[in-house]
């Protein structure tokens, strides 16, 4: 009888306590105890977001140091487009050095929603969800749990798989189907590095970035010469002129970028284009139950750097970093820049239209 009880109880233990293991509560106290009050900490990844049937890929460097300060550096890995989100004592900026300018914003971020290459934002998303769910396997563990988008109401969940040790591997963020809406993958995590000062230091990123975009054009400019030296002198001639033509051209937009989403009800009513000093501007109008405006120019690049006031929040629209607000929405991608705002439209639907934007322009 003694050992009936015995087993009974054992067996209640191992289900309820688990006495072989760690429940849901202590787990997610190891996490945040391990992520959540560094001092500093420097990670790189792998970021993917999937819009229909395309995926964007992402490398991810981010420097975090104590008292409210983030450096995360997101390159497009389809055409090394660089853009830099930064949070220093003097405010929120985006960096975008191919325009040599950066955007200032008046917000709250990365407090003010989820942010999938955040160790704070992952944890704390944890620890909000009283209801989250915790699965062992054979490598370590998944914890689903809510996730915060109030501009993207189709996110609902992540998925975060750690380790044996606690190691945070990979964060994926789903939809209500359960449908991968994005994907960080973690390459390196270092936890109370030792942080350069220069890592949140605005004319500093620019100059460093300048410096590295530089050597690159440099590094390019000597692979084109090699080559060229293999050529005839009239063949030589001839790039030369095409490269002068490519040049006073390269500001006209040859095809104008239609969303691919058009609210029911709604249509292009107008479409007109107008020659900009340094390129050139299409405004379409769109008219019915959800009226918008939608303006593509070409983007231009400050001959010397400049900081820009920038009303909303940092936006990551699929393949670049914009500025959304409760009416508008701008973004600049492949050398051009767009705008979308309505006065009835929420902002879920802006976004909607500005990811089916997502055909890229040809250019002359």
């Amino acid at each position: 009888m003694k050992k009936k009880i015995l087993l009974l109880l054992f067996m209640m233990c191992f289900l309820l306590t688990g006495c072989f293991g760690k429940d849901s509560k202590d787990i997610v106290k190891e996490l945040d105890k391990k992520y959540n009050n560094l001092k500093s900490y420097k990670l790189t990844g792998d970021l993917e977001i999937i819009n229909n049937d395309d995926v964007y890929n992402y490398d991810v460097e981010v420097i975090y140091q104590k008292k409210d300060k983030f450096n995360v550096n997101l390159k497009n890995k389809a055409n090394n487009h660089e853009q830099i989100i930064l949070k220093n004592e003097e405010g929120v900026y985006v960096l975008t050095p191919s325009l040599n300018k950066s955007f200032k914003f008046q917000s709250d971020w990365p407090y003010n929603n989820s942010q999938v290459y955040l160790l704070q934002s992952i944890i704390e998303d944890m620890l909000d969800d009283e209801k989250r769910e915790i699965v062992e396997n054979e490598n370590g563990y998944e914890i689903t749990s809510e996730v915060n988008y109030p501009n993207n109401r189709k996110l609902v969940k992540q998925v975060v798989k750690v380790d044996k040790d606690k190691n945070l591997k990979e964060v994926k963020v789903v939809d209500e189907n359960n449908v991968e809406q994005m994907k960080m993958t973690f390459r390196t995590i270092e936890t109370n590095q030792t942080v350069e000062a220069d890592s949140f230091n605005l004319d500093k990123i620019m100059e460093n970035t300048a410096g590295n975009n530089l050597n690159e054009n440099a590094e390019n400019n000597q692979n084109n010469n090699n080559n060229n030296n293999n050529n005839s002198t009239d063949q030589n001639n001839n790039q030369n002129n095409s490269s002068a033509t490519s040049e006073e051209e390269m500001n006209v937009l040859e095809n104008t970028v239609y969303p691919l989403y058009i609210p029911n009800g709604t249509v292009l009513a107008s479409e007109e284009k107008i020659k900009k000093s340094d390129g050139e501007r299409v405004i379409m109008t769109f008219e019915g139950e959800k009226p918008f405006l939608l303006v593509e120019e070409t983007a231009s690049i400050e001959e010397e750097f400049s900081i820009i006031p920038t009303y909303g929040e940092p936006y990551l629209l699929i393949d670049t970093v914009g500025a959304l607000t409760e009416n508008s929405v701008t973004w600049s991608s492949n050398g051009i820049d767009y705008y979308i705002v309505s006065d009835v439209m929420s902002q879920d639907e802006l976004v909607d239209i500005a990811r089916s934007v997502n055909v890229v322009p040809n250019m002359k």
